[in-house]
């Protein structure tokens, strides 16, 4: 209750003080900034700079009750010690009840385009694992893709460099991080797996709570910004998952990972338009099940395309944007062994609706999915209904 009570305290206190706008209704992908880089850049002159941002939903599938939830609430503090030296972090609180401490890392200048990076940070792996804040993308629920397959919100602890070469438009990220958990001891000699078949990879983000580690994991990601209203990423992660000392000799307590992303924003106008592809190779499989009686895919993949239209004046200071968004992912895109594809797991959604910016950094969002997979099994399309806030 203390906790809960602190928290409210300093959420209203940013709510007074932050220091700029977020920009929501900006259409550039290549002037967009997310929660982080905002706080890094927007702290000219102060010592503390304060923001944070938020969602309130409601989703109702068909014949079923629905579903009020205040989902996440973040309080976001950064802190500068001098010129070079910047700390950020953000706390946030999931559900009302579940609290995590999502980024907590110091950025060290040592150039004009390049930093060292050292804490609990985002892996830059596609769009919204990075740009996650509600006013920054269409659709009440984030893409079901940035769910299951990257997993978003996907952070460990790591260190490494970012920065650009703006001769050629380019910029860049390269991290050494932790990896995933795959196996835990089960307390009676025996042992748990926390990889699924249906959502891959999720269940083993260790997000810094007393974090494993027997070998590190790599990732990177370079972003191209040289075409006017254009920006491409290229993402990689590769590594083995992290298993406890008494389990991790076991043959098939640990699996290889070895993932790519391609991702692309563009806007013109009142158009605009996104994509992504990820496709993750998980080596090992077929051992990591025989000893811990799961169904975990060989590899798993998914891509989203979405279009936008800005209904109102490019000269209003308000957006009313539809959009469209047609996504397919598999967590059982291969399978190693006796293990049979699920095709429950090969899933298909198709989101249509309205993200209204009223303001910079308030949206009200409205949706329609289309929700089917290739089994018998079908599942419940729905409405979706939001409130996002950043500032």
């Amino acid at each position: 209750m203390k906790n809960l009570l602190l928290f409210t305290v300093l959420f209203m206190v940013s709510l007074v003080s932050a220091q700029t706008q977020r920009d929501s209704i900006t259409f550039d992908p290549q002037k967009q900034l997310n929660a982080a880089q905002s706080i890094l850049s927007g702290n000219f002159g102060k010592k503390v700079t304060l923001g944070g941002y938020g969602e309130i939903t409601y989703n109702q599938p068909e014949a079923l009750n629905g579903e009020l939830d205040v989902q996440r609430l973040v309080l976001l503090v950064g802190y500068k010690f001098n010129d070079k030296a910047q700390f950020v972090t953000e706390i946030e609180f999931e559900h009302v009840d579940e609290v995590y401490v999502e980024q907590a890392f110091v950025n060290y200048s040592i150039g004009d385009n390049t930093s060292l990076r050292g804490g609990l940070m985002l892996v830059p792996m596609g769009i919204v694992n990075e740009y996650h804040e509600p006013t920054t993308f269409n659709g009440t629920e984030r893409p079901s893709i940035d769910n299951v397959i990257v997993p978003t919100t996907w952070r460990e602890i790591g260190v490494g460099v970012t920065g650009r070469f703006p001769e050629i438009s380019l910029g860049y990220q390269a991290y050494v991080f932790n990896g995933f958990k795959s196996t835990t001891p089960d307390g009676e000699g025996g042992v748990n797996g926390v990889l699924k078949g249906s959502n891959a990879l999720r269940g083993g983000r260790q997000k810094a709570i007393r974090s494993t580690i027997d070998s590190p994991t790599l990732s990177f990601k370079a972003d191209y910004y040289g075409l006017p209203g254009l920006r491409i990423g290229l993402s990689g992660y590769f590594g083995s998952t992290q298993a406890a000392d008494e389990i991790e000799t076991l043959e098939g307590a640990n699996i290889g990972i070895s993932m790519v992303g391609l991702d692309a924003r563009y806007a013109f106008k009142r158009f605009s338009a996104r994509g992504q592809f990820i496709y993750a190779s998980l080596s090992g499989s077929q051992k990591y099940n025989t000893l811990t009686g799961r169904d975990l895919g060989s590899a798993i993949q998914g891509f989203y395309v979405e279009g936008g239209y800005n209904l109102l004046s490019l000269r209003a200071k308000q957006r009313l944007i539809a959009f469209t968004r047609y996504e397919n992912y598999d967590t059982h895109a291969a399978t190693q062994g006796a293990l049979e594809r699920n095709t429950a797991y090969n899933r298909t959604d198709i989101t249509a609706g309205l993200s209204y910016h009223i303001a910079s950094g308030v949206v009200l969002k409205g949706d329609y999915q289309f929700r089917d997979n290739k089994s018998d099994a079908q599942v419940a399309n729905r409405a979706n209904f939001g409130i996002g806030v950043w500032f």
